[in-house]
């Protein structure tokens, strides 16, 4: 298990700077304030603490178009690659005087005409343009968007790594599957398994549950498993600050598997083949919604499609938000976990989600969906990582399938 702390290797922090500075260029921002750790990580390539859930907006790196010079808040210098020099990095503080005083002292900063947030909070927002009087402050997210929503080669080979990492958990988690053994014990062997190889952060605290929709709404997760149930297993991580999505559904044993169950899975395949139909450059997203309504398929209260990447990747594509969907276009390099969700008629149903990499030279609410009879049906839960080229998209992933 590696316990050295590292930055990012040259090529893939070379790849995603040359892409970002361009962004900022196109849009003649001169200086960037950046508080989401996934824009710090996509410039500076350093493998700063960790953190779970969300946080009020803090500059917590700075980058200046000019020099090139990328700064960070960072109270050592571990993880930090060495084209940022120590003199770049300022520790933590609860002074606000501090900050705006580190600030202030970047060169570059105070000549800025345009200065890019990816986000701000209300005292941010009073603080910083009387701090910089003559900068016009702009929102910078579209700009980072667009640079990090097409992947570079070696950000895709980044992806490829995180999806080694859960494919081997998720190995292990599924070698422990039998009737008896808890969804939490699962979950366990997942952990484990990840942390095994150097990994401590998984994209969710669950991994394993009985795809029941009555069952997972109880939410206990220490009952023990039957012998005729379903069990989905959602395998995420993030792995060297990349994620990786792939998801499996398995019977606990083979009197788990009948007609309708068979029947279940080859819908649930037909769904995922309509959906990858549907994953062509310059596409709409809103084919991907169109991919489930072709089939009669219920849209899940979830999203049906997400970018992959280093955190608040685009496209996020769900029933919810119909026009939006409408309105996002695929393009070349995008990565995205696509789901394929399929419900049974009051039998075992199945859920199948794949990350796609692209590259070429009416919804139904929540209640609806569960008062629905069909919500009261089992499901099959799959998700896979899979690779657009100028052809047809590639599955990333090659953890086995079970086949009726």
């Amino acid at each position: 298990m590696p316990t050295e702390i590292l930055a990012d290797g040259l090529e893939l922090r070379d790849a995603r700077r040359a892409r970002a500075f361009a962004a900022m260029e196109a849009d003649d921002i001169d200086v960037l304030l950046l508080g989401r750790e996934a824009n710090a990580r996509y410039f500076a390539g350093a493998q700063r603490l960790w953190t779970a859930g969300t946080r009020p907006f803090g500059p917590g790196c700075v980058v200046v178009r000019q020099s090139g010079a990328v700064h960070l808040v960072s109270t050592w210098d571990e993880g930090v690659p060495g084209d940022i020099p120590h003199e770049n990095l300022f520790g933590i503080t609860w002074n606000p005087g501090n900050l705006l005083a580190w600030l202030r002292g970047i060169d570059g900063v105070t000549e800025a005409r345009r200065i890019g947030t990816d986000s701000l909070t209300p005292r941010f927002a009073q603080l910083l343009p009387k701090l910089f009087p003559a900068a016009e402050f702009v929102d910078a997210e579209p700009s980072l968007e667009s640079a990090r929503r097409v992947k570079t080669p070696e950000e895709v080979e980044a992806i490829r790594s995180a999806i080694c990492v859960a494919e081997s958990a998720l190995a292990t988690a599924i070698s422990e599957l039998r009737p008896g053994v808890s969804e939490r014990h699962l979950t366990a062997a997942f952990m484990e398994a990840i942390a095994r190889q150097g990994v401590t952060t998984p994209g969710a605290q669950r991994v394993a549950w009985v795809s029941s929709p009555a069952r997972f709404e109880r939410r206990n997760w220490t009952e023990p498993i039957g012998d005729k149930d379903l069990v989905a297993f959602d395998a995420a991580v993030v792995a060297a600050g990349y994620s990786a999505e792939v998801g499996r559904t398995w019977p606990s044993s083979p009197a788990a598997v009948d007609k309708s169950t068979r029947a279940l899975y080859r819908k649930a395949d037909d769904l995922l083949h309509r959906l990858l139909d549907a994953c062509q450059p310059g596409a709409s997203c809103g084919d991907l919604l169109e991919a489930y309504r072709s089939g009669g398929e219920l849209l899940p209260p979830f999203p049906i499609a997400t970018g992959l990447g280093l955190g608040f990747d685009l496209p996020v594509v769900t029933g919810h938000l119909p026009r939006t969907a409408d309105e996002e276009c695929l393009v070349p390099g995008m990565v995205l976990a696509l789901t394929a969700y399929a419900v049974g008629e009051g039998s075992n149903g199945a859920l199948r989600n794949d990350a796609l990499f692209r590259n070429d030279a009416a919804f139904r609410n929540d209640a609806a969906f569960r008062n629905d009879a069909a919500f009261r049906s089992d499901v099959v839960f799959i998700k896979e990582a899979v690779l657009i080229t100028d052809g047809a998209p590639t599955v990333l992933t090659s953890s086995p399938q079970w086949r009726p």
